[in-house]
């Protein structure tokens, strides 16, 4: 019976860029690459065991132990704090998080500050740094839709090229953190499959050195 390492891979251009890194280092599963509705794809010569789940579950998936391995954004593992084990920055994936706001802007000295994110855990950490007293207004999609229309005072989102908040007239006043895609691991797979897993591993990192 195959001792599979099972991988959690995001859905999405993120989940494709790894899984061809994953394959430029052996592990390859041609299954995966067929047109199909399936979800786990497994290469039992290979020892390894794929399956494509939302991006923000790939780090519940890991935590819990039904997947090994997973390929996670650093935003994820800031915003929920999962108890796994951070290997590798990927290198891909890259943007930021950003406080963003109407080019007029001006922060409202004296009074509580409002900001719309998808990233409630984030932006009070954030802003504890900085003592600044705020009003977290949760939202989950269209966040750039808060300041115009004065549900907020600035956001706090994710930026990658800047190009939507560009087009609804918003800039960028503070870069809060770096972020890029992570390998991480399952701490009790880590223990008991420490060898597989770290052969993978620095497999990746020797493609992350060389690009």
């Amino acid at each position: 019976m195959t001792d599979f390492i099972n991988i959690a891979l995001p859905k999405g251009r993120l989940g494709e860029k790894a899984y061809q890194m994953l394959k430029n280092s052996g592990y390859d599963c041609p299954e995966i690459e067929q047109p199909s509705r399936k979800l786990i794809f497994e290469n039992p010569e290979k020892g390894v065991r794929y399956f494509w789940v939302k991006p923000s579950d790939v780090a519940i998936y890991v935590e819990r132990g039904a997947a090994d391995l997973g390929i996670v954004g650093k935003d994820i593992l800031l915003e929920y704090q999962p108890d796994v084990y951070e290997l590798l920055d990927l290198n891909m994936g890259k943007c930021h998080m950003a406080v963003a706001g109407k080019k007029d802007f001006r922060d409202p000295v004296g009074r509580t500050l409002k900001v719309a994110t998808k990233f409630p855990n984030i932006t009070q950490t954030y802003y504890n740094g900085k003592c600044r007293d705020i009003d977290i207004i949760h939202l989950n999609g269209s966040i750039e839709l808060a300041p115009i229309l004065e549900l907020s005072h600035v956001i706090v989102d994710i930026v990658e090229t800047g190009t939507t908040l560009k087009e609804n007239d918003l800039v960028v006043y503070e870069r809060i953190v770096p972020i890029s895609a992570r390998l991480i691991a399952n701490v009790a797979s880590y223990q008991f499959k420490s060898e597989a897993i770290n052969t993978i591993r620095n497999s990746l990192e020797k493609q992350v050195e060389s690009t």
